[in-house]
C-alpha cells in the first residue's frame, strides 16, 4: 500500500511527522507538504508563479505553495506511482462545521479525493494543549486498514477529528454531520510600526449547531468525530425556485 501524506502546518510539524512515524511500518509512505504554515489556505491552488519542490535530510519533500499544490503536484508528476492513499494531517487544531470550509488540511485531503483516491483529514482538537498524536495517528491507521480491507467501489473522503487524550480514555468513534459555527468574531484593528492601520482576522465564533449528531458534540462527548465529505456544492432544493425566476 502507498500513502501519501501532506499537510496545512507544513513538513516541519509534530502532527505530520508523528503520523509519518506511525504510518511508515504499515505501508510506503511519501510526505509531501508547504515549506510553511499554510492554515486558512483552504483549496487554493498556485497559479502565478512557479512552485519549487525540495528535499528535507529526513527525506520529507517540501513545496513553496499551499497544502492543495502539494498534493496536485505530488499525483500529477512528482511521484512515480499513483497513491491508493492520502492522509492530511495531523492537524493542531480542530476542523469542524464551518471550520472545513477554509481549513487547508482538509483542502489537502479534498484535492486526493478530486483525483479519485480515499482521502482522510486528521485534526487532533488540542484545546487543552497537551498534544496526543499518536492517539491520532492510531486513529488513522485503524481507518486506513479498514478502507483498505473493504476495497471500496470509490474514492472516500473522510473529514476526521480526535479529542486530545491518552488512546484508552477515547469513548470510541462515531459517524457525524458537520455542525454550524455563529459568524467570526470582528477583524482586530491594530497599528504597525510605521504608523499605518492594520486589520487581523478574527477568530472562528462559538458553535451555534452541536446538536446530537454534529461534529462539535461528538468531541464533547469524548468521541473521534468521522464526517464524510462531497465536493458537489449544488443546492438541490432551489433548483426549481431559480427555473422559476427565470421562467417569471
Amino acid at each position: 500500500m502507498r500513502i501519501l501524506i501532506s499537510n496545512d502546518d507544513g513538513y516541519f510539524s509534530k502532527g505530520i511527522n508523528v503520523l509519518y512515524d506511525h504510518l511508515k511500518s504499515m505501508a510506503e509512505v511519501t510526505v509531501v507538504a508547504p515549506d510553511a504554515e499554510r492554515s486558512g489556505s483552504s483549496n487554493s491552488l498556485t497559479l502565478d508563479r512557479p512552485l519549487i519542490v525540495k528535499q528535507a535530510p529526513n527525506g520529507f519533500y517540501h513545496v513553496n505553495g499551499t497544502p492543495t499544490d502539494c498534493v496536485h503536484m505530488a499525483v500529477t508528476g512528482l511521484l512515480d506511482e499513483t497513491p491508493d492513499m492520502i492522509v492530511s494531517g495531523i492537524n493542531h487544531g480542530a476542523n469542524m462545521g464551518d471550520d472545513t470550509v477554509y481549513s487547508g488540511t482538509v483542502a489537502a485531503a479534498t484535492e486526493g479525493f478530486l483525483l479519485g483516491i480515499p482521502s482522510i483529514a486528521v485534526s487532533l482538537v488540542n484545546e487543552s494543549g497537551k498534544g496526543y498524536y499518536h492517539t491520532a495517528a492510531e486513529v488513522v491507521a485503524k481507518l486506513i486498514q479498514h478502507i483498505h480491507d473493504k476495497k471500496l467501489s470509490e474514492p472516500m473522503l473522510l473529514n476526521v477529528n480526535v479529542p486530545d487524550c491518552p488512546m484508552a480514555e477515547l469513548r470510541g468513534m462515531t459517524v457525524t454531520r458537520l455542525g454550524k459555527r455563529h459568524k467570526a468574531e470582528p477583524v482586530i484593528k491594530a497599528m504597525n510600526p510605521r504608523g499605518q492601520t492594520v486589520y487581523w482576522v478574527g477568530a472562528a465564533g462559538p458553535a451555534a449547531d452541536a446538536g446530537e449528531g454534529t461534529d462539535f458534540d461528538a468531541i464533547n462527548q469524548g468521541f473521534v468525530s468521522i464526517t464524510p465529505l462531497q465536493t458537489d456544492l449544488t443546492h438541490y432544493q432551489q433548483l426549481d425556485r431559480v427555473r422559476d425566476w427565470l421562467n417569471s
